[in-house]
């Protein structure tokens, strides 16, 4: 079932897939967004899945320039025919981002979400609880609570245990208001910008919601995720 929005939305929604990133933990000839998952590219179930729970909202899949030809290839390969437009990644992370936002007409935009490739398990009850939880707020980013111990280090190689209870584990998609996200993206890209909270934190707009992540929200980072994720896939009835 389709997620809603409690808040006013514009006429056009966007989710902005980031899939230019190299994947270099994963290994393999090929970064882990194109790699095999229940025998396609991971890329294509993150994309469904996300367009089944918001299916009004337009798809921008950010791919780096030398992986550009061969997804088309995939899509044909594969027949996957759901509609997203490709934009060329950056640099970093944070520089693709702000290269789909400046493919889009961010005027006409009301909300504009910014998504993991890697994550391709991203439930409907995910969604709900992030657009119900933006409501009025500058962002609302999902979190889950950390249950490992925590230890901070030093330069000097001590380190110290901290209060995990303090500690969130942050996932995406996390969704913003197009303009407040677009300004948020003008300012100078720092490397410590390893999502789209701390940009916006950064451009001063302080005002992000958490809301409770889902711990089957997985991002795939080494070849064992992958088994992972399936599992939970298979399991997608009650996720």
């Amino acid at each position: 079932m389709a997620a809603t929005a409690s808040t006013k939305q514009a006429e056009r929604n966007v989710h902005i897939i980031v899939a230019a990133g190299s994947g270099s933990r994963y290994g393999g000839n090929l970064p882990k967004q194109f790699c095999q998952l229940n025998g396609r590219p991971l890329l294509m179930t993150t994309l469904e899945r996300i367009h089944r729970h918001t299916p009004g909202w337009e798809l921008t899949v950010v791919l780096s320039c030398d992986m550009t030809v061969e997804w088309q290839d995939m899509c044909r390969e594969y027949g996957f025919s759901l509609p997203h437009s490709i934009v060329t990644g950056g640099p970093t992370r944070a520089h693709s981002v702000r290269n789909a936002i400046e493919s889009l007409a961010v005027e006409s935009c009301g909300l504009i979400s910014v998504h993991d490739a890697a994550r391709p398990v991203v439930s409907s009850s995910l969604i709900r609880n992030l657009l119900d939880g933006l409501n009025g707020a500058d962002g609302v980013i999902p979190a889950c609570q950390v249950t490992d111990s925590i230890r901070i280090t030093a330069p000097d190689g001590s380190s110290r245990a901290v209060d995990r209870k303090l500690y969130r584990s942050v996932q995406t998609p996390q969704i913003f208001p197009a303009t407040k996200l677009s300004e948020a993206y003008r300012q100078e890209l720092r490397p410590e910008f390893t999502d789209d909270a701390s940009v916006m934190e950064a451009a001063g707009f302080c005002n992000l919601r958490l809301t409770a992540g889902d711990p089957h929200n997985i991002k795939v980072t080494n070849p064992g995720d992958m088994a992972v994720a399936e599992l939970y896939l298979s399991l997608s009835d009650t996720l």
